[in-house]
């Protein structure tokens, strides 16, 4: 099973954004950060984390179990509820179940902020400092 860990900051509402992505996987520890080109809202960078980090497990963990962790409760609802009423939120739902179909189980539950702090970390540091994709092995 891998563990992923997502979280989103924007700078402003909209603002600019960025994603933070944390994965345990096999014993190995991975760190990502991207700057995203768009303004966005906090809670569309909070689901651009998820889809993001479903298009790197698809890429390196293709038939693994996944186990998604998110501090944003309206994520995590809207995911498993399958449903949203927002229409900024609609599109991003759907590209969530399209990019978490190829995989046996996709599994998604909140987790309080303090438990999340390596992939805000992340986030902030794609926000504040412009980073780009950076896949890094952690010790």
């Amino acid at each position: 099973m891998i563990e992923v860990y997502t979280d989103g900051a924007a700078r402003g509402n909209p603002g600019p954004a960025g994603v933070g992505i944390y994965i345990k996987a096999q014993g190995e520890k991975y760190e990502y950060s991207f700057s995203l080109d768009t303004k966005l809202s906090n809670h569309e960078a909070e689901f651009i984390a998820v889809i993001k980090a479903l298009e790197i497990c698809r890429e390196q963990f293709p038939d693994e179990i996944l186990s998604f962790r998110s501090d944003s409760k309206i994520v995590v609802d809207v995911i498993e509820a399958d449903f949203t009423k927002n229409k900024a939120f609609q599109p991003l739902l759907n590209e969530i179940r399209e990019k978490s179909d190829p995989f046996p189980f996709f599994f998604i539950k909140w987790i309080p902020e303090k438990q999340n702090k390596h992939a805000d970390e992340l986030a902030r540091k794609a926000v504040w400092d412009g980073a780009c994709h950076r896949p890094n092995s952690v010790e």
